[in-house]
């Protein structure tokens, strides 16, 4: 057996059949188990250690559901899989990269390297059909891709007369995500207005990294490639302080903010498998050089959270095998986008409401969409001021991206997704929201200008597709050139709480139905996820929020003892504030109390009513003991 000195850190897909795979597998003795990763609808990842023997064994029953199975009723498959009938088979996907995650900690004796894990994507089977993330977003891209070429054996595609529609032989769907994170030494605090000061003065963003954070991120970009990802760059954004130098001079206080993006794919299944595996990959690495790492949208109430943007496009195959890009316009410089662009974005901005919860699911991600954080709050767009200038409006939700020197490259950036967001299903949706509003603008004959006039509709303006009371697109900065009242009556009104944001999915009917056409993302799945997302935001708002608060408000403390009239006065506000917050009385219940029990009696308006006035209360209580201890000697 020849064995190989270096790592194997992926196989790519169609590259290998059985026979060269196993050949391959036996040059690295160092790979000792196989793993099938299926992916939930919370987009939880599976991770077993079968002894790599069993691959060799018997190949073909990883890719036929036989070799693995798991207990779906123990992840998030919320009345799907139930404890009465939990059985769920795992089928090994032959058509995306396999990775190998290597255990740094754990050294093979025989080869000297670290013990590896060969990842294979997986499907998850439930009686007889796929439940699983995966699954969607690959049903739900066969049905668009499906649809579309149905589509354009009957309609011309107005302005796009330099190719025939009929001509169109297979749709390309085009994605990528980027990657933002805090990153911390494990031992220190949170110094929240240092960060916010930092952040204001714009200290931060596109800065040197220095000591442990430095290698990390080369290090992270390096091992990107490594698996085939290849990195486009890694550098450090807005969030963050200056790190300090100890006495061995080390940098031994890290908490900086970092992105780090790679190319795109033209294959959906795998720019969401990258991106997991590119969580993974950072996590290792800074872990290994004594750092821990946050995907959470806001880790750190006040100051800026971490987004996880995705761009995505369609790009259409001709018989002559020319691939033309279905978003740019014939004439790059005297219009902005083409018809089926227009028609994506129509799609997408109609049914979003349906759509937010998968998209922010927690309360975590719902903290990060707030004006003055760079994260977008309306449902609206911009398509730049002018065709041959382009322009990005980082205020909105989804804006259009483009390069006039290359067609290729025109897609949508969607702002809203943060590191956790199950990147599977989001995908789906958004493909399945494009194609409502291409169908649409394709089946309505309008020309690109009118189908841009109403894109660009009044609130009040009548429309065939979109809704009459409201618009879709400003030119404008969101959060400064419109007040907040006029933000919502003119893009609607921002979900506060899950459970505001849920109601976008049960109080839209018509739109569940559009996206769920087909079958791609079934409806009892879409039900299956907003379940659960009900169920985490109950919990964790029960059994974490409130009591973090809880010891918050124990931690504002009286610090004066000597009597001062403006001592006095604040600690009276201050204790005021945590009284309504958390002591029950004979004759007063506590908000927590109050909360607590909607939450447990299943009264969800009443709940998330008073979540939000938590938060209110909470950053009034911060901000006054804040005040008040400033005083004090």
């Amino acid at each position: 057996m020849v064995m190989s000195t270096e790592l194997l850190y992926y196989i790519p897909a169609g590259q290998y059949g059985k026979e060269g795979v196993l050949a391959l597998l036996e040059q690295h003795p160092e790979i000792k188990f196989v793993s099938l990763v299926g992916i939930d609808l919370a987009g939880n990842d599976t991770d077993e250690k079968i002894p790599i023997s069993a691959f060799f064994k018997d190949y073909e029953s990883f890719f036929e559901g036989i070799a693995v199975q798991t207990d779906g009723s123990s992840v998030v498959l919320t009345n799907i899989a139930t404890l009465n009938n939990a059985r769920v088979d795992m089928w090994g996907d032959p058509s995306v990269n396999w990775f190998i995650d290597y255990n740094y900690e754990h050294i093979d004796e025989e080869t000297g390297l670290p013990v590896g894990t060969l990842r294979i994507p997986a499907f998850l089977m439930h009686c007889n059909r796929y439940v699983d993330s995966r699954a969607i977003l690959k049903n739900s891209c066969d049905y668009v891709k499906a649809e579309m070429l149905k589509l354009f054996q009957k309609h011309d595609i107005p302005g796009l007369d330099h190719f025939k529609a009929a001509d169109v032989e297979d749709i390309i769907f085009t994605s990528a995500t980027e990657l933002e994170f805090w990153v911390k030494t494990p031992s220190i605090g949170i110094a929240k207005k240092e960060l916010s000061t930092s952040q204001k003065l714009q200290e931060q963003y596109w800065q040197r990294t220095h000591g442990a954070v430095r290698t990390a991120l080369e290090q992270a970009v390096e091992r990107l490639d490594q698996y085939g990802m290849k990195a486009e760059m890694g550098h450090k954004e807005v969030g963050g302080v200056k790190g300090k130098i100890g006495d061995d001079g080390h940098i031994d206080y890290v908490l900086e903010q970092l992105e780090i993006d790679w190319k795109f794919t033209n294959h959906p299944l795998q720019t969401a498998d990258n991106e997991l595996q590119a969580r993974i990959i950072v996590r290792e690495v800074f872990r290994e050089n004594g750092l821990d790492v946050t995907f959470n949208a806001k880790p750190i109430i006040g100051v800026a959270g971490s987004g996880e943007h995705t761009h995505f496009g369609l790009m259409a195959k001709l018989k002559n095998g020319k691939v033309i890009n279905l978003f740019s316009p014939k004439n790059m410089r005297e219009e902005a986008v083409s018809v089926p662009g227009l028609g994506a974005i129509m799609g997408l901005l109609k049914n979003y409401e349906a759509i937010n919860p998968f998209i922010s699911s927690t309360t975590d991600s719902l903290n990060r969409l707030k004006p003055g954080f760079e994260a977008p709050v309306c449902i609206v767009t911009s398509l730049g001021t002018s065709p041959d200038v382009p322009s990005r409006n980082r205020t909105i939700l989804c804006g259009l991206i483009r390069d006039l020197d290359n067609p290729m490259a025109t897609r949508y950036e969607l702002r809203s997704p943060n590191p956790y967001t199950n990147t599977y299903t989001a995908l789906a949706l958004i493909f399945l929201a494009a194609f409502d509003g291409i169908k649409y603008a394709l089946e309505s004959g309008k020309t690109r200008a009118q189908l841009e006039a109403e894109l660009s509709k009044a609130p009040g303006d009548v429309a065939d597709y979109l809704e009459t009371d409201r618009a879709y697109r400003t030119e404008k900065d969101v959060f400064e050139d419109y007040t907040a009242e006029e933000r919502n009556q003119m893009f609607g009104v921002p979900p506060a709480t899950v459970w505001e944001n849920v109601k976008g999915y049960t109080d839209h009917p018509d739109k569940v139905a559009a996206l769920s056409l087909g079958g791609g993302f079934p409806k009892d799945l879409m039900d299956s996820f907003i379940a659960s997302i009900l169920k985490r935001w109950r919990l964790e708002l029960a059994n974490r929020l409130i009591p973090t608060n809880l010891e918050i408000v124990r931690k504002c403390v009286k610090l004066h003892n000597e009597s001062n009239a403006i001592d006095d006065a604040a600690w009276h506000e201050v204790n005021e504030l945590r009284y309504y917050l958390a002591k029950d009385t004979e004759t007063n219940q506590s908000l927590f109390t109050r909360l607590t029990d909607a939450l447990g009696t299943g009264k969800y308006d009443i709940a998330s009513d008073l979540q939000v006035e938590m938060n209110a209360c909470m950053e009034k209580l911060e901000a006054k003991y804040a005040n008040y201890s400033k005083n004090i000697f």
